[in-house]
């Protein structure tokens, strides 16, 4: 959770994810956790054993996927 809600001082796409669940009126730790649940797919180069690619991540999150 501390992860998730320190990326967004670093990350453009983490701010959006927590700033667009405050604004669907998340509280602060529903929305922390909602960023959380986003970086996992993030994680997932690590089970893949690639380098992250943020655009295929972004890929992924606009469509859904």
């Amino acid at each position: 959770m501390c992860m998730a809600d320190n990326s967004r001082q670093a990350s453009d796409w983490a701010r959006h994810v927590y700033t667009e669940a405050r604004a669907r009126g998340c509280a602060h730790p529903h929305a922390v956790r909602i960023l959380a649940r986003a970086c996992c797919a993030c994680l997932a180069c690590l089970v893949d054993r690639r380098p992250y690619d943020p655009s295929l991540h972004l890929a992924a999150a606009n469509t859904g996927g």
